[in-house]
């Protein structure tokens, strides 16, 4: 796998949408208060007229977004998940899902992120949230190439709401920009016949960097996948996978409930599909610690040790 610079996902994100306005797109960006949480300090440089700070009222946030909506705008918000998702939860609902507003809705600093900031800034259900409101797309991506391509999807190709769960720091692009895409497929990293690792958005470095002790070890030979789309999502390859292995993995930085776990659990119901499943993540009805971020991925064993022991637990059955 060639090697890429690190860099921010969010800082690719605004690469991307001053790349959009440069070519015509019609975008305006409203934040609540989050000029450096959302890095939009080089958009609001390159556009300032195309920047709307409503101050510290994420329910405006969405109103405000939603009439630039109707009056022709592509609005983009950018604000912390965990008041995004609390406090506009009715205007996701009305304003966005039952109006249908080609509105983006980017959730920043998903997951426990924030660090010691602690419980009241973590956000590990909004993944879950959001797929309570129809009409939503719901992505999280896995890297910064994989941020601009999904950000490029939503703005050109989808005319509805769409809302990205972005985490924070600095990851490797594991595809480059040009590696051809489809939304809603699983990306698929590594082959094998033993078990089926899945991967919610930049969980995948975890996933890879166990993975690649374990089969050094010669523990197991994996399929191994990222899933950068809740919906839409087209799980072929993951129902091929899951019937030849009978054994899964499903890993992420959000609640076991509703998030990647679930959805990979419905699809094993659904299908008929007679594999077992180990769901990895903020165990349901659990708060985070008030901890860093680090600190809280080892407490969960969200990390590459983690991984390689729930791995190894799976090989024993």
């Amino acid at each position: 796998m060639p090697e890429y610079k690190r860099k921010s996902i969010r800082a690719s994100q605004i690469e991307e949408y001053i790349s959009l306005v440069e070519q015509g797109v019609n975008i305006i960006y409203v934040v609540s208060d989050s000029i450096s949480t959302s890095k939009i300090a080089p958009f609001m440089e390159r556009f300032p007229e195309r920047l709307v700070n409503v101050g510290i009222a994420e329910q405006n946030l969405i109103g405000v977004a939603t009439g630039l909506s109707n009056g022709g705008f592509i609005p983009v918000t950018g604000n912390a998940t965990p008041f995004l998702i609390s406090r506009s939860n009715e205007q996701l609902k009305v304003d966005a899902s039952y109006s249908h507003t080609n509105i983006k809705i980017n959730g920043l600093h998903a997951g426990f992120s924030y660090g010691t900031d602690g419980v009241t800034h973590h956000e590990v259900n909004d993944i879950s949230t959001v797929r309570g409101f129809p009409s939503f797309e719901i992505f999280a991506p896995m890297d910064p190439a994989d941020c601009k391509f999904i950000t490029r999807y939503s703005v050109l190709e989808n005319n509805g709401p769409v809302y990205i769960s972005l985490n924070t720091g600095e990851y490797q692009s594991l595809l480059p920009e040009n590696e051809k895409r489809t939304v809603g497929v699983p990306l698929q990293f590594e082959h094998g016949d033993d078990i089926t690792v899945i991967a919610l958005g930049t969980a995948i470095h975890d996933v890879l960097e166990a993975y690649t002790q374990v089969k050094t070890k010669g523990i197991c030979h994996a399929d191994i996948f990222a899933v950068n789309s809740i919906r839409p999502f087209y799980p072929d390859s993951l129902i091929e996978s899951l019937c030849r292995t009978g054994r899964v993995i499903t890993v992420e930085q959000h609640s076991t409930h509703g998030g990647l776990g679930s959805k990979v659990a419905e699809l094993i119901a659904d299908e008929g599909i007679g594999a077992k499943l180990f769901r990895m993540g903020v165990p349901e009805g659990v708060f985070t610690k008030n901890w860093t971020a680090a600190d809280n991925k080892k407490y969960f064993a969200l990390g590459a040790e983690g991984i390689k022991a729930k791995i190894r637990e799976a090989m024993k059955l």
